[in-house]
């Protein structure tokens, strides 16, 4: 069963469950090329300041074994020459060790970048399973970790071999040379296979880091039913979703009518259509429409408009226009301006006649539509063009 649950595991990790993995400590890590880099870094520390640090442990030493009667039979100058002297060699090897400690702590940067984590931290009691641990012993992965130690093995072993060989004939002939010049020649024999030695490494992690990025993303491949559950979870329940926009519509339906008694004039259809218009001069560039619905919504924009004593106008047209083409809160089109002008016109005649009394305002019959704002009109051209 555990295998094949492995073999399931055929999608590339999400973004967010790499992230996931981050933040349990679970990063790509590679020893090779920390390694690498702390011997590629120590190489190249000891050619740049190579010749300075000889130099400076020659006087050190010629100094330790130079020392007269005196402070050979004073234990208290002989601790004072050994402190000083101690101090003046680390203070020689500082930039090398300097060098060294941050290619140590930088390396590991490299590939995964810094992560810190306490779930690494924490007590783990199952690591301490026997069983767990002869599984581990006998995995595939550990299968691999043995093949590349015998492989970097015979690598740096042929490499030494290929150094010790190549300059066996002139160590042999390093006792007949001057003090001084044999060590100056054993300082560079030892820095050639060293570098060596070091472009191994080098080479065996050029070979691991794409290998170990490899299998980090092979071990947090997903399932088909991890991924559809990160989805879900990412975008949440849909019912819960459902919910929260009913409950959203419901507000702003709620916040559309107690607009309505501020509205100037309710343009009608008569029963499908309501759209509540408002217009203040000096504030307003244009009227705007502050509620709108069709069938309920429309019948309940109406009662409210009819309970506060808001003029209602019958012009299916203009409804069917104004509901197509504008939202709550927005302007209505400038193609509309001019019949929108004449329904406020009117309206404002009737709250004058109320107030005045006189002659009744007359309906306006001419509220030109343009045809392509009502849907109705747009629909029977279409219907004509196809027929």
């Amino acid at each position: 069963m555990a295998e094949e649950h492995d073999a399931e595991r055929t999608f590339q990790p999400t973004p967010r469950r790499l992230e996931q993995a981050r933040e349990k400590g679970q990063i790509a890590r590679s020893r090779e090329l920390a390694t690498a880099a702390v011997a590629l870094s120590g190489a190249m520390a000891l050619w740049w300041v190579g010749p300075a640090l000889y130099q400076r442990c020659l006087v050190v030493f010629r100094t330790g074994l130079a020392f007269d009667r005196a402070g050979a039979i004073e234990p208290d100058r002989m601790l004072a020459s050994l402190s000083a002297l101690s101090g003046e060699l680390l203070l020689a090897i500082s930039p090398l060790l300097g060098v060294v400690l941050v290619a140590t702590l930088g390396a590991p940067l490299l590939l995964s970048g810094w992560v810190w984590s306490n779930t690494a931290l924490a007590p783990d009691f199952a690591r301490l399973n026997p069983a767990r641990g002869l599984r581990n012993m006998f995995s595939a992965q550990s299968l691999v970790e043995l093949v590349k130690a015998i492989a970097k093995c015979l690598l740096l072993g042929g490499i030494g071999y290929w150094a010790l060989a190549s300059s066996w004939a002139e160590m042999q002939q390093l006792p007949a040379h001057e003090t001084g010049g044999a060590v100056e020649r054993v300082g560079i024999l030892v820095s050639t296979g060293f570098f060596a030695l070091v472009g191994g490494l080098v080479v065996v992690a050029v070979i691991d880091v794409p290998w170990q990025i490899w299998h980090y993303h092979d071990q947090l491949k997903m399932t088909r039913q991890e991924v559809v559950q990160e989805q879900r979870e990412m975008e949440g329940d849909p019912q819960l979703k459902a919910r929260i926009r009913s409950q959203q519509r419901e507000v702003a339906r709620r916040r559309m009518m107690s607009a309505v008694p501020k509205a100037d004039v309710v343009v009608t259809n008569p029963t499908h259509y309501a759209v509540a218009l408002q217009y203040r001069d000096g504030s307003m560039r244009a009227p705007k429409v502050v509620a709108k619905g069709m069938n309920l919504v429309a019948q309940r924009i109406r009662e409210i408009g009819a309970e506060h004593g808001v003029p209602m106008l019958e012009a299916p047209p203009l409804a069917r226009a104004l509901y197509r083409h504008t939202e709550v809160g927005s302007e209505i089109p400038p193609a509309l301006f001019m019949v929108v002008a004449q329904v406020l016109a009117y309206v404002y005649q009737v709250e004058r006649h109320r107030v005045a009394g006189g002659p009744a305002p007359a309906f306006p019959t001419d509220l030109a539509v343009p045809p392509e704002l009502d849907p109705l009109q747009a629909a029977g051209r279409r219907s004509e063009g196809v027929a």
